[in-house]
């Protein structure tokens, strides 16, 4: 049994029924919701922030360009630090992906390689470039056979309670690929529409809208004027701002980054788990930009979130906080 069939007052449904056929099934759902999460039982006050989690991108490569190094370093801090789940921002498995969930590269890439105590707890991904080169949905139907592993379609919601009376934190997971390419039977349209929908109809005690996909909309990597940055910042800069996110949540360029483009939202890309990119300098938005291994840690509460970069030395590289 999944750790999440334990976290009390958890459901999962898919456009308002509650999911009760098999997994195998999710592959053509296109949106699945997860309920909140009741984090009484969890030991996330502990820093004084009731929701805390881990985020990484573009890791999955056997373990090495240190990515072994850097799950070390995601364990040590986990075993310290309270930490609820990790979010993983796509490209998850390189070079193309998984042909099904039997590939053994999820032992190569996932299981064998974040294997300390701290780090099991549920992730809850999204896809990325590399996971399209063979079967996306294989990804999807991996969640039924791992017990941390948590896509339950292609995009889905997530909801977290930040305390009794304290309001909620709105994760909307997104699928970024078929809205920069045209993709068959995918109907990017569908989605954008979607995810305009759910921010706009977020329930008034959700303090924090963040929105996680694998492209960026700004960089200061070497994908500044690249075709997938410019289209995923035209199709949703504006959703972005008229919705009123708070964070944009991405990786694909293998650096760390916090960037503050005009408007309400700040773009945090953490694309470092493993085989680094370069940065640039000077880039009038950017607000921190490292090419290191490492990843992100978000500490959230009503009035603030708090963002530490870790790299693969444990070493913090960068904090900022954010508050309403």
């Amino acid at each position: 049994m999944k750790r999440r069939d334990f976290v009390k007052n958890t459901t999962l449904t898919a456009l308002g029924a509650s999911l009760i056929a098999p997994l195998e099934s999710l592959a053509d759902t296109p949106v699945t919701h997860i309920e909140s999460e009741d984090l009484s039982a969890s030991n996330g006050i502990a820093n004084g922030y009731p929701l805390n989690f881990m985020a990484i991108g573009d890791w999955g490569r056997n373990g090495e360009y240190n990515q072994v190094e850097v799950a070390k370093q995601m364990g040590n801090w986990g075993k310290a630090n309270p930490n609820n789940f990790i979010i993983s921002v796509g490209d998850n498995i390189y070079p193309k992906g998984v042909v099904s969930e039997y590939d053994p590269a999820w032992h190569y890439s996932f299981e064998n390689v974040y294997t300390a105590h701290s780090l099991q707890v549920d992730w809850f991904s999204v896809l990325g470039n590399h996971d399209y080169a063979a079967d996306p949905d294989a990804q999807i139907r991996y969640s039924k056979i791992s017990r941390r592993w948590n896509m339950p379609s292609r995009y889905y919601t997530k909801e977290v309670s930040l305390g009794e009376g304290k309001g909620k934190a709105l994760f909307v997971m997104i699928d970024t690929q078929p809205i920069i390419y045209d993709i068959k039977d995918q109907q990017p349209e569908k989605q954008l529409a979607w995810i305009n929908k759910t921010l706009k109809e977020a329930s008034a005690d959700v303090k924090w809208k963040i929105v996680v996909g694998h492209h960026p909309y700004y960089t200061a990597g070497p994908r500044i004027k690249n075709y997938d940055t410019l289209a995923i910042r035209k199709a949703m800069s504006k959703i972005f701002e008229e919705n009123k996110v708070d964070i944009y949540l991405a990786g694909h360029d293998h650096s760390l980054q916090h960037l503050k483009p005009s408007g309400v939202t700040h773009q945090f890309i953490t694309g470092a788990g493993s085989e680094l990119t370069p940065v640039t300098d000077g880039v009038q938005y950017s607000k921190f930009q490292a090419s290191e291994n490492g990843f992100m840690y978000f500490s959230i509460s009503a009035e603030k979130i708090a963002v530490k970069v870790i790299n693969l030395k444990g070493d913090v590289l960068y904090g900022t906080t954010l508050s309403k």
